[in-house]
């Protein structure tokens, strides 16, 4: 970019605020900023958020302005290099926000701030594509195109098509129409028939989907009280409004509820955001949303893990420019550089995948509520499964709650049925039992009947673990301390921790025992078990595994909605949010995995899972039933899933964390230490510990050292400091200030993880 005046801005913004000298996050290189002059020709352009290319140790490096320092003296100061682009990459509101994640989460801002860009951006890339267009010229009127006719017809079928268009066409996509060559075009525009030109060609994240337009749905009284509350939110004057937390049972409309107040913020002209956890639910989220909005002029942008480089690249600049005024994503969207928040949704908003689990360890949900406070909009959590921090602080009145305790048009909530897996292990006389009896005979149901089914199991793979029933030999990671899952397809015996993949043996690697044994069950042997069971049903499994090609997830969902499918296995793709009338069973396999988890969410987890999941079932207008297969058939997670009774549990749940001292009474803050031997990880963690100890605040309460639960991974030793505290951003700040004192060996890794949700 070259020197310009705040005047040639091409985003239309104010007027930035001007210095001689500006505070600069380098990228890569420390979490202190440095301070440059700035040369003339660049004031009226350098602002805060500004990325500007600056010299550091006579080399070029890339950074963004954090700040102006007024009335500052530029002797001994390098200037900057240039401004990299014609805008505030990061608003004030992005600036503001990235501070409070870096301070709370005990994170370095400049982590932070890479963590807030698309790596395309983060590099100074303009990442465009540029196309060669064709237009027809006044020289190309009918006496013209009547002689090309008859001496060049392949010349005139390019000017015939020309001629049909309203303005400049791609020439890959006009010499395709018209079937001629290159050469046929070039000597069109030596006769000065056609110019030819370079534009900017956006890349399309629907690849070339259509969509088709439709109409708002009629809202019950419950929906149109929700909605009422949320526009008198959005409407509030110079306030700070409560978050909303939206509890509505699944099938509820809460999406439709959502739409109608997103367009109030628009019609206000305001911007929305729209948090989804899973990828799997952007598909169907963006189609609802792009088919609602597709005959107005509030463009949708998409931004997800699922994008090219390219892709994210062009969405993020069609937000900054203000092209797209709604945005949907995953967890790193909540840094969509929208110019006019008004409304920010975050749906499913229990969901774990809102965390992130590498710095800057941030929870999404969190990031919302705080972004909302700070620019002044709207923020919705919406789930029909709430956390417990959600209703603890609905409860407390840091937020506003209302339910919507119905389905729509009365449906009515699916039919559950527990089935004791022990009962069904006896009757069998020890053997394995994948699917129950009373399961198999309700898909047989509805294969005749023509309805769809989805099975759900949170374990891929064909087989858990491999183990010899002679000499107890288990395959194990060499790389992590745990054992490896079979993938039959493959024949290989995988990781799912490092990706570490062996063939699998054929007899046991230590006493050469042919009858190795593969306990244990995912999604792959489930597929196989239900090919076996029904051979004339079209089958599909949708987990990590199959939905690795890039449209595989995409084509999966529209062949399952069109009826090309009848039954889908899968893990938690398929546990929320996605809505298929026509599914009327849902039979849930080992529905007890992640109760018995050293994890005090664990109950948490499971009843949301399950409810979740259920949930899929008896969303048309058909009854809706769902098998819940346990061993544990009384645990209270399942028997409250069972009854559809959320406010139990929660009680329940609630009073189990007050008594044992849990969030959402305290927060937790995990020290995780990481070393490739043993004896180092431990001997720093207790270090770390024993400096920490006497340097907290007040009513803290430090825990010893001891070894993870997976105690090895990725090939390193790991060891962690639980601490329990009152005071998060206190005591964070202390931690801090005790690491950054504490000298650290280079092949040792310290993380800070605020509240975190993964204690493994």
């Amino acid at each position: 970019m070259t020197p310009q005046t705040a005047s040639d801005n091409l985003f239309g913004l104010e007027s930035p605020e001007t210095g001689t000298a500006v505070r600069v996050l380098v990228d890569d290189l420390t979490s202190k900023a440095l301070d440059y002059a700035v040369p003339s020709g660049w004031r009226g352009v350098a602002s805060p958020g500004c990325r500007v290319r600056v010299p550091v140790a006579k080399q070029s490096r890339l950074g963004t302005i954090l700040e102006i320092l007024d009335n500052a003296s530029t002797d001994g100061l390098k200037p900057i290099f240039e401004v990299c682009d014609d805008a505030p990459v990061f608003t004030p509101g992005l600036l503001r926000l990235g501070k409070w994640v870096s301070d709370y989460y005990c994170c370095s801002l400049a982590a932070t701030m890479r963590c807030m860009l698309p790596q395309a951006i983060r590099k100074g890339e303009t990442g465009f594509l540029q196309r060669q267009t064709a237009e027809a010229t006044p020289l190309a009127n009918d006496a013209a195109f009547q002689l090309l006719t008859h001496r060049a017809p392949r010349q005139a079928s390019i000017l015939e098509v020309l001629r049909r268009g309203t303005g400049p066409l791609p020439v890959a996509a006009l010499l395709r129409e018209a079937s001629a060559g290159r050469d046929a075009l070039m000597q069109l525009s030596k006769k000065g028939f056609v110019k030819l030109d370079n534009a900017t060609q956006m890349r399309d994240p629907d690849r070339g989907e259509i969509f088709v337009h439709s109409a708002p749905l009629d809202l019950n009284p419950g929906q149109q009280a929700a909605l009422d509350l949320i526009q008198a939110a959005c409407d509030a004057p110079d306030a700070n409004p409560k978050p909303i937390l939206l509890y509505g049972v699944t099938g509820s409309g809460k999406t439709e509820v959502y739409l109608r107040a997103i367009e109030h913020v628009l019609r206000d002209g305001r911007d929305a955001l729209v948090l989804v956890p899973e990828i799997a639910l952007t598909p169907q989220t963006v189609e609802r949303f792009k088919s609602r909005f597709l005959n107005t002029p509030y463009p949708v942008a998409v931004l997800h893990s699922h994008l090219s480089e390219g892709e994210r690249h062009d969405e993020w600049h069609r937000i900054r420019r203000g092209e797209a005024r709604i945005v949907i994503g995953a967890r790193s969207a909540i840094f969509a550089p929208l110019k006019k928040p008004g409304l920010i949704v975050v749906d499913e908003e229990h969901e774990t995948s809102y965390k992130q689990e590498e710095a800057p360890r941030y929870h999404a949900r969190d990031v919302s509520v705080v972004r909302g406070m700070l620019e002044k909009c709207a923020v919705v959590l919406g789930s029909a499964t709430p956390s417990l921090e959600s209703t603890h602080n609905a409860r407390t009145g840091k937020y506003t709650e209302i339910r919507l305790p119905t389905r729509i048009e009365d449906r009515s909530m699916p039919l559950i049925r527990v089935l004791d897996m022990r009962v069904e292990r006896s009757r069998s006389k020890g053997a394995e039992i994948i699917i129950a009896s009373k399961l198999r005979d309700a898909l047989e149901d509805r294969l005749s009947k023509k309805e769809q089914s989805l099975l759900f199991l949170n374990r891929r793979g064909f087989s858990t673990s491999m183990l010899c029933g002679k000499c107890g030999f288990v395959a194990r990671c060499e790389n992590c301390s745990v054992s490896m899952t079979y993938h039959r397809a493959e024949n290989r015996l995988i990781c799912h921790l490092c990706g570490h993949a062996i063939k699998a043996p054929k007899i046991c690697p230590e006493c050469g025992d042919p009858a190795i044994r593969l306990p244990g069950v995912g999604t792959e042997r489930v597929e196989a078990a239900i090919d076996r069971l029904f051979p004339k049903a079209v089958v599909r499994r949708m987990d990590a595994d199959t939905m690795s090609r890039r449209d595989a997830l995409r084509e999966t969902l529209l062949e399952f909605r069109s009826g090309k499918i009848d039954i889908l296995v899968g893990t938690q793709m398929i546990a929320k949010g996605l809505h298929f009338p026509n599914v009327t069973l849902v039979g849930i396999i080992n529905a007890d995995l992640s109760l018995h988890l050293p994890d005090f969410r664990s109950g948490e987890r499971t009843f949301q899972l399950l409810t979740q999941v259920a949930g899929r079932a008896g969303r048309g207008d058909l009854l809706g039933e769902v098998f819940i297969q346990s061993a544990t058939p009384f645990a209270p997670a399942i028997q409250f899933a069972r009854h559809h009774d959320f406010d139990g549990f929660l009680e329940q749940e609630l009073e189990f964390r007050r008594v044992c001292g849990h969030p959402p009474f305290i927060h937790l803050i995990l020290i995780g230490v990481r070393a490739p031997h043993q004896d180092l990880a431990r001997l720093t963690a207790e270090t770390v510990h024993r400096r920490l100890d006497g340097e907290l605040p007040d009513g803290t309460l430090l825990f010893e050292a001891v070894p993870a639960p997976i105690e090895r991974l990725k090939k390193a030793w790991r060891f962690q400091i639980m601490i329990r505290t009152g005071k998060a951003l206190a005591t964070g700040r202390a931690i801090r200030r005790v690491l950054d004192a504490l000298p650290m060996p280079e092949e040792v890794h310290i993380t800070i993880d605020v509240d975190p949700y993964q204690l493994m």
